[in-house]
């Protein structure tokens, strides 16, 4: 960064000296110049006059870096103190051309006799002829290398910029390179970063508190993992550990059997639940987001979960429209599942299940409504956590992992959903999933442009 502050101090800093230097030479050489034409024609009125008062002998006396050349008025060269070659016509030259119709003339040309860049002054005399005076170029550019030396100043102006650039950029830099990022203190820079440097800190707080939390999280669910994993497998090596010995008698075998099978498939349902925890987790090796209609996704649950209604004479209800999302079908499947599948488990004998999908302010709405135990509402906050469990004890007697709210919350993450419940102890609960209205217009172009 100090680099960066260097080159561009410097380059603005060169940049300022070449324009001055640029604006300084143009003055100069334009300064020169007219310079050079008032001497000029300030020798041409006082060559005029004394040609009036001594003729050509006059000019002949004159000396000096100058050229002067007599002309009549019909053009013919009366005299040149420098060519002696009197037969050309210069009634044609420019400055001569103009000298005979407006009194005066002057011009820069290359001198068809002596090839060479040359000024030219001409002024017409009283009795009509023309007395022109001319001074190479190379006079002129001579009277410019007398400024030269300031080019040199300029280049040591340059020179001595570059190294206090330098300098000041380190300097300038200096509080900002010292910066410890880790743990910022404003009162060590610049007031101007200060807010920079207080949001910076507080990003950092956050994210070590986020960090805390996480591996506080992480904690909690490896030790809930190894207990709910445990569970299972302490049954099943007792089963088998007692059937290896011998000490089941044989009528007794079958349901030693179905006891570890109960409980493997409660080991299965547990991996499975963590699998699709730790995917919702990542958000990834998920298919593309499709159309995916509500009420029929609804409906194949509902009958998938008929069988397990039916043990407690539950009745499961459908109502609503069809209406489409866009989403990954496998998980919403997953969070709907979740909701009746827990709307069923903690429901009281001869209830009720009921599954709404409504568009509500144009957001599609899944609502499952259930009319069992009921969730104390100091515990509500805490139901979408993993493992946790309102009643452990009604938990433990009708199965499950205590990850399904778990993966309904993570999945509405996943679809920028919002998860909202409505519980009340001894009366029921409902949990509705809102989707956004953005999914479910693309979800509605799609399906036409399908």
């Amino acid at each position: 960064m100090t680099r960066r502050v260097f080159y561009s101090s410097f380059f603005l800093g060169a940049l300022v000296l070449f324009l001055c230097a640029a604006l300084f030479f143009t003055l100069q050489v334009n300064q020169t110049l007219e310079e050079t034409y008032e001497a000029l024609q300030g020798e041409a009125k006082y060559a005029a006059r004394g040609l009036q008062l001594g003729g050509i002998s006059y000019l002949a006396g004159l000396e000096g870096i100058n050229r002067v050349t007599w002309i009549a008025e019909d053009g013919m060269v009366l005299y040149d103190s420098v060519f002696r070659d009197l037969t050309v016509n210069q009634a044609g030259y420019p400055e001569v051309e103009k000298a005979l119709s407006e009194g005066e003339g002057q011009g820069i040309r290359r001198s068809d006799s002596g090839g060479v860049e040359t000024m030219y002054y001409a002024f017409r005399c009283d009795d009509g002829s023309v007395l022109r005076l001319s001074r190479p170029m190379q006079v002129v550019r001579d009277a410019l290398h007398a400024v030269t030396p300031v080019l040199w100043i300029l280049l040591l102006v340059l020179a001595f910029s570059a190294v206090m650039a330098f300098h000041s950029a380190r300097v300038l830099l200096q509080p900002v390179n010292n910066l410890n990022l880790d743990d910022p203190d404003p009162e060590k820079s610049y007031p101007e970063l200060a807010p920079l440097l207080h949001r910076i800190r507080e990003q950092q707080n956050t994210i070590r508190a986020e960090a805390a939390e996480r591996e506080s999280l992480r904690k909690e669910f490896s030790a809930n993992v190894s207990h709910e994993l445990k569970t299972p497998l302490t049954s099943i090596s007792g089963f088998a550990e007692l059937m290896r010995d011998g000490l089941v008698p044989a009528d007794m075998t079958r349901e030693f059997a179905g006891d570890i099978y109960r409980e493997s498939q409660r080991l299965i349902a547990l991996i499975d639940d963590i699998i699709r925890l730790s995917r919702l987790d990542e958000e990834n090796g998920f298919p593309e987001p499709e159309p995916v209609e509500l009420h029929a996704l609804s409906e194949e649950i509902l009958a998938a979960l008929r069988p397990l209604a039916a043990e407690g004479r539950i009745t499961l209800e459908l109502l609503g429209e069809p209406i489409l999302v866009k989403g990954i079908r496998q998980v919403i499947h997953e969070m709907i599942y979740n909701l009746v599948d827990n709307a069923i488990k903690y429901n009281r004998e001869g209830g009720s299940v009921t599954v709404s999908i409504a568009a509500l302010d144009g957001e599609p709405t899944v609502a499952v409504t259930d009319t069992g135990i009921g969730i104390p509402k100091e515990e509500q906050e805490r139901i979408f956590e993993r493992f946790y469990r309102v009643d452990k004890s009604h938990s433990k007697a009708i199965g499950g992992t205590g990850l399904g709210l778990s993966i309904v919350k993570h999945g509405a993450m996943l679809h920028d959903a919002v998860l909202s419940l409505d519980s009340t102890p001894g009366r029921g609960t409902t949990v509705r999933i809102r989707f956004p209205r953005s999914g479910a217009e693309e979800a509605d172009a799609a399906s036409i442009s399908g």
